[in-house]
């Protein structure tokens, strides 16, 4: 719960989930934690698009009956072309683009790249929608810059690793696939703030569908995954994509977007964890320490944080 008041003013405050929809947050950080693992384990056997590729088909043949369920197919079928320009931005290249960087980067490093997204959002809602931030915002960008410089210079260079590729390029990756996210939702929010969730995501997955399927064909590996790999990808598919877009459409729906997007502060705890459990990946101090500087940069950004403000004497 946020602080009380001083004399000099309010702290630093950030809300904080109520009972009522703190399952639905915490199981969606955990869901989507997991959702790196499952896109290593995917992409080192398919390959970055046809991992990307499956990721959305079996997403989309997921929640097309509940689409068709809930009645609301017509209106996807109404705006199909924005919906699916949406799906190649906030799916389809970011699934590509993270597909490709976890297989060269740890799972926790690129989570923590993932954290970007709301300050990504930030500058593009700035840059186009003429959202312009004010001191605590733009301070909060210059730090969550800083951070992602920081963490960059410290954990990626542009020397090949045993997988042929500099960390330095899947570190890129991730951070076009958050401004694809950014982009995309800024683009959601002027051209189809009318479109129910439920048709945004089915749509956007049957759009990305669509925009990978030719590119995957020439691409599939060359001998058949393993069954361990097929287990990833319809756990990613089902799991980390279908069903975790209901939960954070209800999420939203329970407690608004502004406090739905403080998951991806969680998100980077799970999937640090995983990874190291699941993976034995190795942690730095110098990784948690940007990853603090870039979340707090993040919530001034975003607005989920607030500087202390000092109140004038009567």
């Amino acid at each position: 719960m946020p602080h009380p008041a001083s004399p000099l003013g309010s702290p630093l405050t950030i809300a904080i989930a109520s009972p009522r929809w703190k399952a639905d947050f915490l199981m969606l950080a955990m869901i989507w934690g997991a959702s790196f693992i499952f896109m290593r384990t995917a992409a080192i056997e398919f390959g970055a698009l046809p991992t990307a590729a499956l990721r959305v088909c079996v997403a989309a043949l997921f929640l097309l009956p509940l689409l068709f369920w809930r009645g609301q197919s017509q209106v996807l079928w109404a705006n199909w072309k924005p919906v699916f320009f949406v799906g190649v931005f906030n799916s389809a290249l970011p699934f590509v683009l993270y597909s490709f960087a976890v297989q060269h980067i740890t799972t926790g490093l690129s989570s923590i790249v993932n954290a970007t997204v709301p300050l990504f959002g930030a500058v593009v809602a700035w840059l186009w929608l003429g959202d312009k931030p004010g001191l605590s915002r733009t301070l909060g960008l210059a730090i969550g810059f800083v951070g992602v410089l920081l963490l960059a210079g410290g954990e990626a260079n542009f020397k090949p690793n045993a997988s042929g590729i500099a960390p330095m390029w899947a570190v890129g990756a991730c951070l076009l696939a958050t401004l694809s996210y950014a982009l995309s939702a800024n683009f959601a929010k002027r051209y189809i703030p009318h479109v129910p969730p439920l048709a945004t995501a089915t749509g956007s997955q049957c759009g990305a569908t669509l925009a990978l399927a030719l590119p995957a064909l020439f691409a599939l590996p060359s001998e058949m995954p393993s069954s361990q790999a097929w287990g990833a990808l319809i756990a990613v598919g089902v799991l980390c994509t279908a069903i975790a877009y209901v939960l954070y459409f209800r999420l939203i729906e329970n407690a608004g977007p502004a406090k739905a997007l403080t998951v991806t502060f969680l998100i980077p705890v799970f999937a640090i964890g995983y990874g190291v459990l699941l993976l034995n990946e190795h942690i730095t101090a110098w990784m948690l320490l940007c990853g603090a500087v870039i979340l707090i940069g993040t919530g001034l950004s975003s607005g989920l944080l607030r500087l202390p403000q000092r109140k004038l004497a009567p």
